[in-house]
This record gives C-alpha cells, structure tokens and sequence, in this order.
C-alpha cells in the first residue's frame, strides 16, 4: 500500500510525535526512580560531618531534575491543558446521554 506525499508527511509526523512522547514517559519513570532514591537517603542520613552537603546536593537534584522534566513536559504536549473545551463537550454530550437512557421504575 502506497502512501501518497502528504499521507506520508503526516505519518512521519505522528510518528515523531509518539516517540517524543515515549521517551517524555521514559524520563519520567527514571524521575520517578530517583525521586524515591533520594527520599530513601533523606530517611537513612544520620547527622554528620557532611550531612548538610549531602542535604543540599540532594535538594538541588530534585529542584533542578522536576524543572527540567516540567519543561521537557511542556515541549512534548506543547501547553495543551488537560480540561480543553471538547472534552468538556463531550463530558456533557455523555451525561446527557446517560440521562436520557436511564429510567426509573414508579
């Protein structure tokens, strides 16, 4: 089956689109990895001659690591908000559908 140069534009588009995706969750998986190490070293850091180092070494990973993944988010969804005006349509197109289905014995 052959794509015509427009069909295949597209393609390769969203094709790109997804794997920008994949790796966005793939950081965010790793993120979350070393999100719950650090939290681990908090617990089983005893005061000593370089715990306030430690402290804030691991407080600037974490700043720094949760805004690069906020700007790495919002280049790969480009802004878009989560609640759009068609979902919000189509959240209500489905209740009222549910609402005329539904009948209520008497």
């Amino acid at each position: 089956m052959e794509l015509d140069k427009d069909e295949q534009k597209q393609y390769l588009k969203a094709k790109a689109q997804v794997h920008r995706i994949r790796i966005f969750y793939l950081h965010l998986i790793l993120y979350s990895i070393v999100v719950a190490l650090i939290s681990y070293n908090f617990y089983i850091l005893q005061e000593g001659l370089y715990t306030s180092n430690i402290t804030a070494l691991n407080v600037s990973v974490l700043v720094l690591w949760t805004a690069f993944i906020v700007i790495h988010g919002w280049k790969v969804f480009k802004g878009r908000l989560l609640f759009k005006k068609s979902w919000e349509d189509k959240k209500i197109k489905t209740f009222l559908e549910e609402d005329q289905e539904t009948t209520f014995w008497e």
